[in-house]
């Protein structure tokens, strides 16, 4: 387990280095999103890595690795967007955005932790194509709970969904990192 949490804390790194840089370059811009346009966004990133991984080629000099660092940041966004409503305008400072960005992180890295407990690492023996076919399923039960304006019957709720979809992308990004 201690090389998990080692490797998972790279990774985390990698993603927040990337997320505190476009919080330089744009500010917290996104905060204009509403849930559906992240959950779309974070679609379109998962459908580009299912594609490379069939077609095996890309036409755009970015990889797998990207996409899934893409779906990680999505995926705390929502999770923000989510606790505090979209607004019209950036209404907090990047200090703000980067302290919530722990926050939501921390949330779902302590789920991993938790999971992976429970089910003795077997994301190990999967390969980054099931993160990726998991991840388009989550986005599609995501859309549903939307469709549904959040209510669900007997399953977890949007949240959970970002969450699962950020740890598999940490997964992939695992993989891709120290190999299978």
């Amino acid at each position: 387990m201690a090389d998990t949490v080692a490797q998972f804390e790279h990774v985390i790194a990698v993603c927040r280095d990337l997320y505190a840089k476009k919080l330089q370059d744009y500010g917290p811009s996104w905060r204009i999103m509403r849930p559906q346009s992240i959950t779309d966004q974070i679609f379109i990133k998962a459908k580009r890595i299912r594609s490379i991984e069939i077609k095996g080629e890309t036409m755009v000099d970015e990889g797998i690795r990207s996409e899934f660092i893409g779906i990680v940041n999505y995926g705390i966004i929502g999770l923000i967007q989510l606790a505090l409503g979209y607004s019209d305008e950036k209404d907090i400072s990047v200090d703000k955005a980067l302290e919530l960005y722990d926050k939501y992180m921390n949330n779902t890295k302590n789920l991993m932790f938790a999971k992976n407990h429970d089910y003795d690492e077997a994301w190990r023996s999967m390969r980054i194509s099931s993160y990726t076919d998991l991840i388009l399923m989550k986005i599609n039960r995501t859309k549903e709970i939307e469709n549904n304006q959040g209510e669900t019957l007997v399953s977890e709720g949007i949240d959970a969904n970002y969450m699962d979809m950020v740890n598999y992308s940490l997964f992939g990004l695992i993989k891709l990192e120290y190999g299978e």
